[in-house]
């Protein structure tokens, strides 16, 4: 992951100015890789949408649960 964001971010797109413009870029990089990037181990669809789906099918319906 470290080596990918220093490629697409760091590397490729000439010195930066100063660590603030640094950060802005890094929050969004982090921002496209979890919300707009497509990963294909996971069905080809963003990790935030993937992670959703993943909670979602983790909650029992509240009508399954038998007495305690």
């Amino acid at each position: 992951m470290i080596g990918l964001f220093k490629t697409e971010v760091l590397l490729c797109c000439g010195p930066k100015r100063n660590v603030e413009h640094v950060e802005f870029e890094t929050f969004d990089w982090v921002d496209w890789f979890n919300n707009r990037s497509l990963l294909e181990p996971i069905g080809y669809i963003p990790s935030a949408e993937f992670e959703v789906r993943y909670y979602n099918k983790l909650q029992v319906p509240l009508m399954l649960v038998g007495p305690t």
